[in-house]
């Protein structure tokens, strides 16, 4: 019972979030890097992604979703645990409705490209329009309504974080900036597309670094 208790305790500490949220940043962004560098040259083309030089990147980009969204969840259960105490129940609720419908919307992208190459696999023959409409698909999903609610998660953690005054204040400022530029610019390029995992990146490795010298409880 002691063991288990202490097992508990140790996943609801901040270091466990900064660890989290380490490996969802490490691989979303391994996952846009590798998704982005299979689009389709050809804007007008987007049935492209399925051919030779592109499924290996996609292949191992579907199989590291599973494993940030994962990551990411566990993430938000102990942030949530953690800033129970310190905010609002709007906050709160704010802040993990974005992250699961975030997690939501990367499973359902990665699903309809899966479901694309699950069929060739089988020997189906997809047209290329078929093939199109999933890449778009994935990419809205991702691209436009995933990065909204990226943009909602991180304004209403940096608005935590900021009441809190546990972290330093570029944190959450720059929380909000990288929640504005998420939120009000248009499908985002690749670089762009990294801010998310980026700020994630930074707020878990302060934690843990402030965690490992006692600055956080």
């Amino acid at each position: 019972m002691a063991s288990r208790d202490a097992v508990v305790a140790w996943v609801r500490r901040p270091a466990s979030a900064a660890i989290a949220g380490i490996v969802f940043a490490v691989i979303l962004g391994a996952v846009i890097v590798l998704v982005r560098g299979a689009a389709p040259v050809d804007p007008a083309d987007p049935g492209m992604w399925t051919d030779a030089d592109s499924r290996s990147a996609i292949s191992t980009a579907l199989a590291l979703m599973p494993f940030a969204g994962i990551a990411f969840l566990w993430f938000v259960g102990v942030v949530r645990a953690q800033v129970a105490p310190l905010t609002d129940r709007f906050f709160e609720t704010v802040f993990l409705g974005s992250g699961l419908i975030f997690v939501v919307m990367l499973f359902a992208s990665a699903a309809s490209l899966s479901a694309v190459l699950w069929l060739q696999d089988a020997g189906v023959d997809v047209p290329p329009e078929t093939r199109a409409f999933a890449w778009s698909l994935a990419s809205g999903l991702l691209g436009s309504f995933g990065a909204r609610m990226a943009a909602v998660f991180t304004i209403s953690v940096s608005s935590v974080v900021l009441r809190a005054g546990r972290l330093p204040r570029w944190l959450p400022l720059c929380g909000y900036l990288v929640g504005l530029l998420l939120l009000l610019t248009p499908p985002l390029d690749t670089m762009t597309s990294l801010v998310f995992p980026l700020w994630v990146l930074a707020l878990s490795v302060t934690v843990l670094v402030r965690q490992e010298s006692g600055e956080v409880a």
